[in-house]
């Protein structure tokens, strides 16, 4: 299980995955997920309630339903991301991603040798250090299974952009578009057309250098609105 990543199945096979976000820490809405059929669950760690224990519980449940857990981590340092990989997060999402000294250290803490430096350690996301033959081999598949975003959220992100998309080891990139659109100075108004200009012509800048971005491997919905469009639709009922 520790090597199963659905989105990255479904990037070999050309589709694109399906997910929801959470921002609070259920493994009962991950249980309940299951009949929907969907690929992942993206727990949003930068502004959720989550603690450590409460994600390895999320990972417990996506393992136990089939979906691939990935995580916005709060911070790109070695440390925090090492935590959430040994809990069994399959995807780390590096908020804040400015220039090529971020884009490294978010490889380096997400990556074994020889490409990064992730710490080894015996948690979930390492099998707890069981069935190691092969340890080389091991540390490749473990990588091979981890998928590695970079949000850019920041006119120097678009200033630096050649520079992030040299460093190797990333999978895809994606925009914050609250946070790009206030440090472009235009807070709260994400479709200025100021802001959609420059988030074009970065994203046509990505494709041409053969780089992902997030919207053509993955369609996320938020939880609150499978809840909120089913209680719509039920109250509805009352008036039918």
């Amino acid at each position: 299980m520790i090597f199963k990543n659905a989105i990255k199945d479904a990037i070999r096979d050309g589709k694109k995955a399906y997910g929801v976000r959470l921002t609070i820490p259920s493994p009962e809405i991950v249980d309940m997920l299951e009949p929907a059929g969907l690929d992942f669950v993206f727990l949003d760690c930068e502004h959720g309630v989550f603690d450590m224990p409460s994600i390895e519980n999320v990972c417990r449940a996506s393992d136990l339903v089939g979906l691939t857990p990935i995580a916005r981590v709060p911070d790109i340092s070695d440390g925090t991301i090492t935590q959430f990989l040994d809990r069994g997060i399959r995807g780390i999402i590096g908020p804040h991603i400015a220039n090529k000294e971020d884009a490294h250290q978010l490889v380096n803490a997400s990556r074994f040798g020889p490409v990064g430096r992730r710490s080894f350690g015996g948690g979930r996301g390492t099998n707890y250090m069981s069935g190691i033959d092969d340890m080389p081999a091991f540390l490749k598949k473990c990588d091979e299974s981890v998928l590695l975003g970079a949000m850019i959220e920041s006119a120097d992100a678009i200033d630096n952009l050649d520079d992030i998309l040299s460093v190797p080891g990333i999978d895809y990139l994606m925009f914050g578009p609250a946070d790009f659109a206030q440090d472009l100075g235009h807070a709260g108004d994400l479709k200025h057309p100021d802001v959609l200009k420059v988030v074009d012509e970065a994203t046509a800048r990505i494709h041409a250098a053969g780089r992902l971005m997030r919207e053509d491997i993955m369609v996320v919905a938020n939880i609150k609105n499978f809840i909120l469009e089913g209680a719509i639709a039920f109250v509805a009922q009352r008036d039918t």
